[in-house]
């Protein structure tokens, strides 16, 4: 992509139009991209191959910190599920349509596009060959550079000014007159790569309050624990509420971290108790006849081995969290409390709730902002770990762009988008 200082030729969308008082500069342009993560770079591919000029203004250094971040433990694009698009909850209807017009199968062929090879796992989920998530970026943002997308990067957005999207950068305020604006800001965790959640200050009455999700819980370990931090938690199912998850954890110093965990994070976020099944795959009644049938002068830690198989990190979470372990063991090892101080703090979720509130949406335009549109972890909705996240910015990003190719229509622009279809 081009960088800060390339322009267009006048007609073709990016020109320097005039400088404003106080010296600020002002260009039009044809489309504007605030945000170049997943959602905004999306929306930038959908409207550079429609033949539209556009702009990508990013806060960070480089683009895409927080997707490159999610790649360095394997690329989980998406995730092959029969029931894919329920696990976003309560959105909206152009949520839902931008996400089954665009889930699992599309994200599949998109990367394989890109000359990413991907393969399905075990458990459903989709990532590339490469694992990582730099050969699939390097790929996405050489297509839009050879589409003449010019990239702003140190671009803080700070609201708009008369109409023009303004903006904070190292050579001063910076002042854009988009006729398509969409903005991809990311939600309020991981600062430290951009997603800070300060847009929200420019859009005060749209906003529902950020709420940390897919996020680890704070446990005041007692001493023995000690020798299980850094401890993989396998072969268990955590509830909270009405939600069940088997998948794994990981004791560490602060708490607990994990796929396992951050499945029932919400829930637990909102009130619910927290409960662990030790032995998920046996039945309460099983669990009680084996540990009747062991010698009651055997010791506790023996009859919990012989009969159920049950020692190490799990074995240490009984104890921990079930005693004084009275008579009804096998109720305590099946539904076992989990005494917790909370979730861990916003910024350290791998993705947020809260944000611009559906309410405050026509589709994906911001109410009240003609040609203005909003994409990505903005939006208030929340998803699990496992595709889900990645999948609905890429989806948002497309729908907010093809709205905006539909409904902002000049002449020339209308020409340039023609041979565009949802």
């Amino acid at each position: 992509m081009r960088g800060p200082g390339a322009r267009s030729q006048a007609g073709q969308g990016v020109s320097v139009s005039e400088t404003t008082g106080r010296g600020r500069r002002a260009e039009t342009v044809r489309a504007l991209v605030v945000g170049a993560g997943p959602a905004g770079l999306m929306a930038a591919e959908v409207l550079s191959e429609a033949g539209v000029s556009v702009v990508v203004a990013d806060q960070m250094p480089t683009p895409a910190r927080k997707f490159l971040m999610a790649g360095k433990s394997g690329l989980n694009l998406t995730k092959v599920d029969d029931g894919f698009e329920g696990a976003y909850g309560e959105v909206s209807s152009a949520f839902a349509r931008a996400v089954a017009a665009f889930g699992p199968q599309e994200v599949m062929r998109w990367a394989e596009g890109l000359g990413q090879e991907v393969f399905v796992g075990s458990t459903g989920r989709v990532f590339p060959v490469a694992m990582k998530a730099s050969p699939l970026l390097r790929a996405w943002l050489g297509r839009l550079d050879g589409r003449g997308v010019a990239l702003r990067t140190r671009w803080r957005w700070a609201g708009w000014r008369d109409g023009r999207a303004v903006f904070d950068t190292p050579e001063g305020p910076r002042e854009i007159d988009a006729e398509i604006t969409v903005l991809a800001m990311g939600g309020a965790s991981w600062r430290r790569l951009g997603s800070d959640g300060e847009w929200s200050q420019q859009l005060p009455d749209a906003v529902a309050p950020f709420l940390p999700a897919n996020v680890g819980l704070r446990v005041d370990w007692s001493a023995h624990m000690a020798r299980w931090h850094g401890e993989p938690l396998k072969g268990v199912a955590f509830h909270a509420g009405d939600v069940t998850s088997r998948g794994e954890a990981v004791v560490t110093t602060r708490g607990l971290e994990g796929g396992g965990v951050y499945s029932v994070s919400a829930a637990v976020r909102d009130g619910a108790a927290l409960t662990v099944d030790l032995l998920p795959d046996l039945a309460p009644a099983v669990v009680a006849e084996r540990l009747a049938q062991q010698s009651a002068k055997a010791s506790l830690a023996t009859r919990l081995r012989k009969a159920l198989r049950l020692d190490g990190v799990r074995a240490a979470l009984l104890h921990e969290f079930g005693r004084p372990l009275g008579a009804d063991l096998a109720r305590t090892i099946k539904a076992l409390p989990v005494r917790h101080a909370g979730v861990l703090p916003m910024d350290e979720a791998i993705s947020t709730a809260g944000g611009l509130r559906f309410d405050a949406l026509d589709g994906f335009r911001l109410a009240g902002h003609a040609g203005v549109y909003a994409a990505g972890e903005m939006l208030d909705w929340e998803a699990p770990t496992g595709g889900w996240l990645i999948t609905g910015c890429l989806a948002t990003g497309r729908a907010a762009a093809l709205q905006a190719l539909a409904e902002v229509s000049p002449p020339d622009l209308g020409a340039e988008a023609g041979g565009v279809s949802p």
